[in-house]
């Protein structure tokens, strides 16, 4: 259900890495919340430079919005979003104060895939994720 979209300005590193940054994404996503790595989404918006701004002033760092499953605890959200981050860094070379990461949450109930609605997320290792 993880879906996470990249806004990326054209001539960006992560252009030339998409499929490692959509791994890397993935693998992270899977590792912290136990969810399978198959339901993980990812997507890229490519942008003309100048086109994202930061109080009103334009900023050349990429942009990640991940719309996932409401039920992880805050330090499961708190290590998602620096995973999420650090791989991004890592394979793009962006700094880390560069990158700007959103998280919002949705209820299972809001969310079809495969033919089904979805159960609720939880941080149980023993409960479906």
């Amino acid at each position: 259900m993880p879906f996470y979209q990249f806004t990326v300005p054209t001539g960006g590193a992560t252009l030339d890495h998409k499929a490692e940054v959509a791994a890397a994404m993935t693998k992270v996503h899977a590792e912290v919340t136990g969810a399978p790595s198959a339901y993980v989404h990812c997507s890229f918006v490519e942008v003309p430079p100048d086109s994202i701004f930061v109080a009103g002033e334009p900023v050349s760092g990429a942009r990640m919005t991940g719309i996932i499953r409401c039920g992880r605890s805050p330090e499961v959200r708190a290590r998602l979003l620096h995973g999420l981050a650090d791989a991004w860094c890592e394979i793009t070379g962006d700094r880390k104060e560069d990158v700007a990461v959103f998280l919002q949450e949705v209820p299972g109930a809001n969310v079809l895939e495969d033919g089904r609605v979805l159960p609720e997320a939880s941080d149980d290792p023993g409960a479906i994720t």
